[in-house]
This record gives C-alpha cells, structure tokens and sequence, in this order.
C-alpha cells in the first residue's frame, strides 16, 4: 500500500525519508498558487504504518492513503421522465 506523508517543512519530510526510505517531493493544493504555501510530501512504498504514523507525527506531520482521496461517482440517471401531477 502506498502512503503519502505531509509535511510543512523540509527538513521533517527530509528526516522522514531518510528513516522510511521514501520520496520527498512538493505538495499542491488545489487553489494556491503561492508556492511558499505547498506541503512536502514523502511517499512510502511497503512500511509498517503503526512506525510511519508515530514519526510523522513526531515531524509534525500528517498521514493520508490512496483510499482517503474521494471518488466521485457520477449519481445514476433517471430512466424515465418524472411525473409530478396524474
């Protein structure tokens, strides 16, 4: 399972890494377009995810997996027409 770590400094997505062996890179949020204001993220690829969770936390950081994104399924569309007066 992959995780993604959040970070608000470097330097805790750097310490991290180098203990969990992952990936830092630069985080975006949708609608900031200040690049001062986007997280570190590191992305860790087969760890134990109690360890993981106690050293970001430690970093301040925050912990997020593939399924905590949202999936927006489109809602079913209606098969015939509605009918509001007999």
């Amino acid at each position: 399972m992959e995780l993604i770590a959040y970070f608000w400094e470097q330097e805790d997505a750097d310490a991290v890494a180098a203990e969990l062996g992952g990936e830092v890179r630069r985080g975006r949020f949708h609608g900031e377009d200040d690049d001062e204001d986007h997280p570190w993220t590191v992305l860790l690829h087969d760890v134990d995810q109690v360890r993981a969770e106690r050293l970001i936390a430690q970093h301040d950081g925050w912990l997020e997996t593939e399924a905590d994104e949202p999936v927006n399924a489109p809602p079913p569309l209606p098969t015939a027409p509605k009918r509001f007066k007999r």
